[in-house]
């Protein structure tokens, strides 16, 4: 069945980037912040939850993990000091720079197996099943 190989490799892809972030005692929701004030810039807590779809107390929970390992600051919002803005830090970026390159890594060798034609050709069919469109 499809649904279920495509849930089988999804498996095997989810594997394959966790054990790439654990490289760097790193798990998914951490490197989900990090590239996101990365490329969307600094925001309050509230708002990045809401940015990243993680619950307020489980991104307490991570912003909290990631400032004591100095990747992440939490500094007074200038404009309301009854609100935090969560910002990368120098020391963040640098680790975010090394878990994009064991992510990258991790996906070379999921699709490793595949012709770069069937590398191209695949992520055009899952995109396609994705939308929802119709074949031809």
């Amino acid at each position: 069945m499809p649904s279920w190989l495509i849930g089988q490799a999804a498996h095997r892809a989810q594997t394959l980037v966790s054990e790439a972030l654990a490289q760097e005692g790193m798990r998914r929701q951490h490197f989900t912040v990090l590239t996101s004030l990365s490329e969307q810039g600094e925001a309050s807590q509230a708002a990045l939850g809401r940015r990243l779809w993680i619950d307020r107390s489980d991104l307490h929970a991570i912003v909290g993990e990631l400032e004591r390992e100095g990747l992440i600051a939490r500094v007074r919002d200038p404009a309301d000091r009854r609100r935090n803005v969560v910002t990368i830090t120098s020391a963040g970026k640098s680790t975010l720079k090394r878990l994009d390159t064991l992510i990258d890594r991790a996906q070379r060798e999921f699709v490793g197996p595949l012709t770069a034609s069937e590398r191209r050709e695949l992520i055009q069919l899952l995109e396609r099943l994705i939308r929802g469109r119709p074949i031809g």
